[in-house]
């Protein structure tokens, strides 16, 4: 009989509460911030995508090809999250399948893993550009640097499927209510009928590996860098080297500083949760190609060459068709 009624009360979509206790003003003006945090994330990160695939100074680099995939990972991590927060807030309450409900918890945390991999590949670029200076060429060919970028959203797009699968395979027989913005595990084994200790352990075993590998990974990476910068003989060397690896760092103190509050902590949950899930889903992403344009010289330069490129090209071609329809007359 219990297993009849759970059968019959079988859940087909969630309800996504996001942040019920906020005012109508309030909910506007954080409407108004995400779709304006969109944008520009959409646009910064676009701007240096754009900028290393056009310029040839930078399409041949290493350095800035793990950059330019980087931007475009961005590009999609934001979009798998923002864009349904915005109409959840604006028809509310969030109404959302079950088949869509799982995309999204797969495709935001597939992409946050994929995001871990690619900062350890970047770190890994700089420990090699500095450690190893005279055979960075031959151990970072433009090949090798594309196979880690490959390896790492494939690697990032398989690590937690087998926890997702689990999950979605529990019975959720109600209440659909789900206390997040998004579909986060948490809200939804807390929604599922039936207690499930080891899938629960393995979501967050999984998370806690590729989160603290990959920051040891970087953090020992870094750990050598600096030894080998304060053995240069010259300061203007030691600045040097360190103004390359300045922007990356602060991007992964952003990062991993918010997802270790979240997704290494099992009894983490309520609005704290929200709230980081918030900034490294949202702000983050919007902070990153600020922190990279802002703080290297060559990406700047680059940025006004693509534009001037474009402008000199709009010009000719302003031009030419003028010119065109003044002989067809």
């Amino acid at each position: 009989m219990d297993l009849a009624n759970t059968t019959s009360r079988k859940v087909t979509e969630f309800v996504l509460l996001g942040f019920p206790s906020l005012s109508p003003t309030l909910r506007l003006l954080l409407c108004s911030f995400l779709s304006v945090s969109y944008a520009f994330t959409l646009l910064g990160n676009l701007s240096i995508l754009w900028a290393v695939l056009r310029d040839t100074r930078l399409s041949h680099m290493p350095m800035y090809i793990l950059l330019g995939n980087f931007s475009g990972l961005e590009m999609c991590y934001v979009t798998s999250t923002v864009p349904r927060m915005l109409i959840d807030m604006a028809s509310p309450p969030g109404i959302i399948s079950f088949r869509d409900c799982f995309f999204q918890f797969y495709f935001f945390f597939s992409m946050g893993a994929t995001e871990c991999l690619c900062l350890s590949s970047m770190a890994l670029d700089r420990y090699l550009a500095i450690c190893h200076p005279l055979r960075y060429p031959m151990l970072m060919s433009l090949q090798f640097c594309i196979t880690i970028s490959a390896c790492c959203w494939i690697s990032g797009f398989l690590w937690f499927l087998v926890p997702i699968i689990l999950i979605s395979q529990l019975p959720f027989c109600g209440p659909n209510i789900l206390d997040h913005f998004v579909c986060d595990p948490g809200p939804l084994l807390a929604a599922s009928c039936s207690p499930a200790p080891l899938t629960q352990m393995s979501c967050y075993v999984l998370s806690s590996i590729i989160i603290f590998a990959t920051f040891l990974f970087i953090v020992a990476s870094y750990g050598t860098i600096l030894q080998k910068v304060l053995k240069l003989p010259s300061a203007s060397g030691r600045r040097k080297a360190f103004s390359t690896c300045t922007s990356h760092l602060a991007v992964v103190s952003l990062f991993y500083g918010s997802v270790m509050v979240t997704y290494v902590n099992p009894e983490s949950s309520g609005g704290s949760n929200k709230v980081v899930t918030l900034f490294y889903s949202v702000v983050t992403p919007l902070l990153n190609p600020l922190i990279y344009s802002l703080r290297n010289k060559e990406m700047i330069a680059a940025l006004k060459r693509t534009l001037l490129n474009l402008r000199i090209v709009r010009r000719i071609k302003s031009e030419l068709g003028v010119e065109t329809c003044s002989d067809v007359s």
